[in-house]
């Protein structure tokens, strides 16, 4: 059955990811897949399982009701919420039996009473800002201090020791190396107090970049879901993308020189020819951005896209002979043929990251999972 938007994941490419990042990382490293906004666009729940499935040892997500949600679903394994909390959103994370994220003396304090209020057994995470310079305390002094509020605290648990990557999805610059060598050097010190903690710090671009950055633990997201951390080729990375967006050819209209098709006009035939027109817009996440700047696969071959991108449809040049009937399926990122569109290569039509293409999927562009 043909769709007007339809989001496909393959659950099977999530697994193979996952056995990929873990034959990069080994089997002494523990592998975190982070599940973050919806796994990226790609769906939480099923997304989560899959990695489970494929061998990640643990969950990320940003914020508590993420976690909320997962465990209302079942999923039991190790989850970490690396957002700021308020004191709403630490109770919602405890009682959700998930790990949270404290680099403020305050807060640990505040936490330490919310976890002893709720009789529940809080899993907590120190955070150094080695040099992201967003959340997590810059003084070595004030995360030992957290660290041994929380080590104190009856009702919580110290669990692990983290930071966060600002360049390392930029091959050869020196800050990746200088915030690796700042967390590296505290996290010798911050084990010699405190042992069995799990150190972690890399993301998918510092997993794939340096083993140095792996310590216990790598927090991957996006190349869980296929796509490539460095904006590259995800397949010769050994990835697998799992996400592929759909639609059809609704309407296919003759325009004569100079008709024009959409909002503005502009865009308008140069030559008599074809033109199909695509019920997909940016109501479904398909960006006005792409106005005169994308490609679209119809019947295995790419045709441009012309013409306003509206809310709800888009018109594409199917050129000035053409056999495409009305019905034909659309591919907008994915594969038809031997023909191919990744996110990457629509992310740098628009001058932007993979992250945002997937992540501005609307709900209105329906989810299918399947697993092949």
């Amino acid at each position: 059955m043909i769709e007007r938007a339809l989001v496909h994941v393959d659950l099977g490419a999530v697994e193979r990811n996952c056995g990929r990042l873990r034959g990069v990382i080994g089997d002494d490293t523990l592998l975190c897949a982070v599940v973050k906004a919806n796994a990226y666009g790609h769906g939480d729940i099923w997304c989560a399982k899959a990695a489970l499935a494929g061998g990640a040892d643990w969950l990320a997500v940003a914020a508590a009701g993420e976690a909320v949600e997962l465990r209302r679903h079942g999923i039991g394994a190790p989850l970490l919420v690396m957002g700021a909390l308020t004191h709403e959103d630490a109770v919602a994370a405890l009682e959700s039996a998930a790990d949270v994220v404290v680099w403020e003396p305050e807060f640990a304090h505040a936490l330490a009473a919310a976890a002893d209020a709720a009789g529940v057994r809080g899993r907590v995470h120190v955070k150094l800002d080695s040099g992201m310079g967003r959340l997590g305390t810059k003084d070595p002094e004030q995360a030992m201090a957290v660290a041994r509020i929380v080590a104190d605290a009856e009702h919580l648990e110290l669990v692990g020791l983290m930071t966060h990557f600002a360049t390392a999805d930029e091959r050869g610059d020196d800050y990746f190396g200088e915030q690796l060598r700042v967390f590296t050097d505290f996290a010798g010190r911050f084990r010699g107090e405190h042992p069995d903690v799990v150190v972690h710090a890399a993301n998918s671009p510092g997993t794939f970049r340096d083993p140095a950055a792996h310590f216990d633990m790598v927090r991957c997201g996006i190349a869980v879901y296929g796509l490539d951390p460095f904006q590259e080729d995800p397949f010769a990375r050994g990835l697998e993308p799992a996400l592929s967006l759909h639609s059809y050819v609704a309407a296919v209209r003759r325009f004569e020189t100079g008709q024009s098709a959409g909002y503005g006009r502009r865009w308008a035939a140069e030559q008599p020819t074809w033109v199909g027109t695509v019920p997909i817009g940016y109501g479904d996440g398909w960006r006005r951005a792409f106005t005169n700047n994308a490609d679209v696969l119809i019947a295995g071959r790419r045709h441009p896209l012309v013409g306003t991108v509206s809310m709800d449809n888009i018109t594409v040049d199917l050129g000035p002979e053409t056999d495409v009937l009305e019905g034909t399926p659309a591919v907008l990122i994915g594969s038809d043929g031997d023909e191919r569109i990744t996110a990457e290569e629509v992310a740098r039509r628009i001058d932007t990251i993979n992250y945002e293409i997937t992540c501005g999927l609307l709900p209105r562009a329906r989810r299918q999972w399947s697993s092949a």
